[in-house]
């Protein structure tokens, strides 16, 4: 007991949790990286079972397993080289084998990841709300750069983050339920219509499913009051982006631009900010 009520100290806490963040953010990394790999897998066995087919014996590739490597030389990660952000300053950002650059983004989350710990602790203190606010914050992380990589977000993400802010607003942690509850639907509802009226009126689809999911859970979590602020800043933010991209990198216009990542920042900025934000908005620009 002792123990915990160190832990729970205001001055120690906030550096606790953010040593566990970067944690989290070294185990985000691997999500980001191997989800998708987990999902095409699956996809390729459900289709040869369809066709009646048997795909040869590969190696078990999850979340776990096989141990970390190099992705040039195959080099396995040790346990020295995987300290969140300390190892990448080390090894200069190179392969302790073969000297092949890493990416940067893998520091990045990492740090990303501890930031939004620290942030959370510092402003609820220990308990349920900071612990619950990081979640969020990594797994729209994780989320986010899984869209920018492949235009996928994965139901394992988007599902159980909506289901776990319907589950704490049983506790009025954020919102109350019946707030919680109209958020997860007109969220998943309001895109889904954009979608239809989109195609229909173009014959393309503007956005994928996943988007639908996200905003729900952003809307279970957030409640409906911050749908309408979530909408406006990641659309003012995609299209600022995708302007810029299309001027300053020549990105074509028929080359999908991910919306997971937009929906993401503007959903943290709902949870910490938001009702200063709507109050700002209607006294200043509505009044």
């Amino acid at each position: 007991m002792a123990a915990l009520g160190l832990f729970a100290e205001p001055h120690i806490f906030p550096w606790l949790w953010l040593a566990f963040g970067l944690m989290t953010g070294s185990f985000l990394n691997v999500v980001i990286h191997r989800l998708p790999k987990m999902m095409e897998r699956d996809w390729q066995a459900q289709c040869a079972e369809l066709r009646g087919e048997t795909l040869p014996h590969a190696e078990p590739f999850n979340l776990v397993g096989p141990r970390s490597r190099c992705p040039s030389c195959g080099h396995g990660i040790t346990a020295l080289e995987n300290i969140p952000v300390l190892s990448y300053l080390a090894l200069r950002g190179r392969c302790s084998a073969c000297k092949t650059p890493i990416n940067l983004r893998y520091p990045v989350v990492e740090l990303l990841s501890g930031a939004a710990a620290f942030y959370c602790a510092s402003r609820y203190g220990f308990g349920l709300a900071a612990v619950a606010a990081s979640a969020f914050v990594w797994a729209l992380i994780a989320a986010s750069f899984i869209d920018f990589d492949t235009q996928l977000l994965p139901d394992a993400i988007t599902l159980p983050l909506l289901w776990a802010g319907l589950l704490l607003a049983l506790s009025g942690t954020f919102v109350d339920l019946r707030s919680s509850v109209i958020g997860a639907a007109a969220g998943y509802l309001s895109l889904w219509c954009v979608y239809w009226l989109f195609k229909l009126a173009t014959g393309k689809e503007g956005m994928g499913f996943g988007d639908f999911k996200l905003l729900g859970a952003i809307g279970a979590w957030t409640g409906w009051q911050m749908l309408l602020l979530v909408i406006l800043m990641s659309s003012f933010i995609g299209a600022l982006v995708g302007i810029g991209l299309m001027v300053l990198a020549r990105h074509g216009r028929n080359v999908p631009i991910p919306f997971g990542p937009y929906l993401a920042a503007a959903g943290v900025v709902a949870l910490f900010w938001g009702p200063p934000l709507s109050r700002y908005y209607v006294a200043h620009l509505l009044g």
